[in-house]
């Protein structure tokens, strides 16, 4: 599988963050030339700046996310229900219109979502967050059928309890709490490893998924099933 993603130009969005760290090491380990970038994606401007700046880019994996709220959904103010959706909503349509005419025009392309298996779910004291990766997951399976035809494949992995920085840092992997946690609702009985999900991430991106279109894979050790 070494070199599955050799002479690709892919775009990592919040490098640092989520999935970041894990997919630009494993997506570079399969060949590709990963164009980690870090800035913050909710100003209107800041998606054409960043597909401007790299210019060539045959996969645009869409990493976005935020430290999830935690309010009662009857609590939930506008200006949380704005920052979920300007960060992890608005930044897509955005990305996606700046990055298909160069796409379109080579005849090949991918759009890769990093979402969220809470939008398949639900989750208490989770209204606003769950709201915003649905939301992602829906217009994933919309643009996905629509873009088909031109040969770029749009797809989203929907995850949860999975290895990363953002949500599920050292100290909360280590707390007695969340260890029972896993062992109640999770099938797996663990964690997914960052790099067992950014390996899927990087067969997504690669020739050998063509055929999947606008489809979300829950990658979230069984969690959904229960």
């Amino acid at each position: 599988m070494r070199g599955l993603l050799q002479g690709l130009r892919i775009v990592v969005t919040q490098a640092e963050d989520f999935m970041g760290p894990a997919l630009c090491q494993v997506l570079s380990s399969h060949g590709a030339t990963v164009l980690a970038d870090s800035r913050e994606l909710h100003h209107p401007d800041a998606p054409r700046e960043l597909v401007q700046s790299h210019g060539h880019i045959d996969v645009l994996v869409a990493n976005l996310a935020l430290t999830a709220p935690s309010t009662l959904a009857s609590e939930v103010q506008d200006a949380e229900w704005s920052k979920v959706f300007d960060v992890m909503v608005h930044p897509l349509p955005r990305l996606l219109r700046e990055v298909v005419p160069q796409m379109q025009s080579r005849g090949r392309g991918k759009f890769l979502v990093m979402g969220s298996a809470s939008a398949l779910r639900g989750m208490k004291r989770a209204s606003s967050y769950s709201a915003a990766r649905g939301a992602q997951l829906s217009w994933v399976q919309a643009v996905g059928v629509e873009l088909a035809p031109l040969n770029i494949q749009v797809n989203a992995i929907a995850q949860n309890f999975v290895e990363n920085p953002t949500y599920f840092p050292p100290e909360v992997q280590a707390h007695p709490r969340f260890v029972e946690r896993l062992q109640r609702e999770v099938p797996l009985g663990r964690l997914v490893r960052a790099e067992e999900d950014a390996e899927f991430a990087a067969y997504l991106c690669s020739d050998k998924a063509d055929c999947f279109v606008g489809q979300v894979f829950p990658v979230c050790g069984g969690w959904i099933q229960r």
